[in-house]
């Protein structure tokens, strides 16, 4: 059966698979992948809400309900969506300023964002942020969140922690004297074994296997380590709404930074997740698509109480690698966790604290993206210092200043690159290298004195305005006609058509007659729409370079 597959459509992937023919089988391998990555997402979705300072209820909250709808309503065939390290620190921050309601409120106001964002097509956007902010704000994260396991994996007593990364070290080291030698030997003891299972036995559950393991062997023997239940008594999973006690304009106006924060996040996440789902799987996404079902799945998540989710780049590799053909996969596996929390809930709260610590150093490792951190940082220039800066304020200062910096500082390196790729030459013997068999090359023959070319190649924008009228005013002596080859512009913004809409008032007072010869179609609209069109005895548009020596040489001999 033939495909259609528009990425901008706003269909669920779901849809598509049950109208392509859905059979037993399909139905065998979904149901096999879903209970694989189901176990992996069931001991994460706890530690990720430890990590982020909530109950871990909550998160088996997130992981079911948005898991459940990111796959029933999402873009791709095989994204498994719940909470990730992504959004811990966010979460965190929140929930300390503004309460646990704060946070609710700000992710259903994401889930607006994201909802608004799919419905104006935006979802092919998110693909433009460069490789240095992603890898330097992710590595960051992974910085924080390690930073923070330190206290439960050594069992320090060190009270509240400070939130900024230096202070909490400062703290960190001045308690280590109260590290506990059986904590540490249960955290030490996870983490091996974590690692030896990724080593000697990938396709094992090692994150369930590390935390089952731990949690039975601290049980039986009596071994006196902080626990889940110690903590967190209740481990009920309620689906209950929760009460939103303020909903006032000026609340969700402090809490609307963090709202596009969380959107922004849960974006870039869950269409990278699904990039590299299509480059594994052979699909194809809809990144409109899976923006709202991301948005409908926030929302309801908060709705039920739960936090923030997105797509999971580890989890859904999982669910590939453990044979998933389409989003059924991604329903199994919310339903899985569920029934999990539901009948080993006793079970679940005598997990140590330091297993789940353990669990999360693992997961900060491989967020930090170790091999691709010193891969940007051999690139030389502005990529380079790209990753520096936006790493550092993510650590530093705050992941919303580090998103804001580095897309900012992103744009500028690429507004000036784009400005040392746009090519202004004047005069004899200009080369076009992109078409050299195009034009004549030598723009002067057969050309009569008191006539000046320009060739204008790359798109004209804000960034190269100034440098092109600059360029055009150092005529000297005035001439009497001045050719622009512009068949090399694609492009055209409003500042360059002003640029050159100045430089042709300057001509007409001069009384030196412009032709604009090569004129593209966007070029063109722009240049009417800025006042710039043909005005006889004054401004001339021809088609090509042979129209507008031939048209010079006229004007010549006609003022002659």
């Amino acid at each position: 059966m033939a495909r259609t597959d528009p990425r901008g459509a706003l269909v669920p992937k779901l849809a598509t698979v049950l109208a392509e023919g859905y059979s037993l089988a399909d139905l065998r391998a979904d149901m096999i992948a879903g209970v694989t990555v189901g176990i992996v997402a069931l001991p994460l979705a706890m530690a990720l809400a430890i990590a982020s300072g909530a109950s871990p209820a909550k998160g088996l909250i997130t992981a079911v309900v948005a898991g459940f709808l990111i796959s029933l309503l999402g873009g791709s065939r095989v994204q498994i969506g719940g909470p990730t390290g992504a959004f811990v620190v966010v979460i965190h921050g929140v929930i300390a300023r503004h309460g646990y309601d704060g946070l609710l409120i700000a992710t259903i106001m994401a889930g607006l964002i994201l909802v608004v964002a799919a419905l104006a097509r935006l979802g092919q956007l998110i693909r433009y942020i460069p490789h240095p902010v992603v890898t330097g704000f992710t590595a960051g994260i992974a910085v924080i969140i390690a930073s923070a396991q330190v206290k439960d994996f050594l069992g320090l007593q060190t009270g509240p922690l400070p939130a900024e990364v230096l202070p909490k070290w400062q703290a960190l080291v001045l308690a280590l004297d109260t590290a506990d030698l059986a904590t540490a030997a249960v955290g030490g003891a996870t983490l091996a074994l974590i690692l030896g299972l990724k080593r000697l036995a990938p396709g094992a559950p090692g994150f369930l296997i590390a935390v089952a393991a731990s949690a039975a062997i601290v049980a039986s023997l009596g071994i006196p380590v902080e626990t889940v239940a110690d903590r967190f008594p209740d481990m009920t999973l309620s689906f209950a709404p929760p009460a939103l006690a303020d909903l006032s304009l000026s609340r969700l106006q402090a809490l609307l930074p963090a709202a596009f924060t969380i959107a922004f996040l849960a974006g870039i996440e869950a269409l990278l997740s699904a990039v590299v789902a299509d480059g594994m799987s052979g699909t194809r996404h809809r990144p409109n698509q899976e923006l709202l079902g991301q948005g409908l799945a926030n929302i309801a998540s908060a709705a039920a109480g739960g936090l923030p989710a997105t797509g999971a780049i580890a989890r859904t590799a999982t669910n590939i690698r453990a044979g998933a053909r389409s989003p059924v996969a991604g329903m199994v596996h919310a339903l899985f966790v569920l029934l999990a929390a539901v009948a080993a809930g006793d079970f679940l709260g005598l997990v140590p604290m330091a297993a789940l610590a353990a669990i999360l150093f693992v997961v900060a490792w491989g967020m930090g993206e170790v091999d691709r951190f010193r891969h940007l940082l051999r690139i030389p220039g502005g990529d380079r210092t790209l990753l520096l800066l936006t790493f550092g304020l993510t650590v530093l200062v705050d992941l919303t200043v580090a998103i804001a910096v580095g897309v900012t500082l992103a744009s500028l390196l690429f507004v000036a690159r784009m400005t040392d790729a746009v090519d202004i030459s004047r005069g004899a013997a200009m080369v076009n290298e992109i078409d050299p068999d195009a034009e004549e090359p030598d723009q002067r023959r057969d050309l009569p004195p008191g006539v000046e070319v320009f060739q204008l190649a790359g798109p004209l924008f804000f960034g190269v305005a100034g440098d092109l009228l600059d360029s055009l005013k150092r005529i000297g002596q005035s001439p009497r006609v001045v050719i622009l080859r512009l068949r090399l512009v694609p492009y055209l913004d409003a500042s360059a058509a002003a640029a050159l809409a100045e430089f042709a008032g300057m001509c007409t007072r001069q009384d030196c007659q412009l032709i604009l010869s090569g004129l593209r179609d966007q070029p063109r609209a722009m240049l009417a729409g800025a006042g710039l069109a043909e005005q006889p005895g004054a401004i001339h548009l021809v088609p090509d370079f042979d129209a507008a020596r031939a048209l010079a040489v006229q004007l010549v001999r006609a003022t002659s």
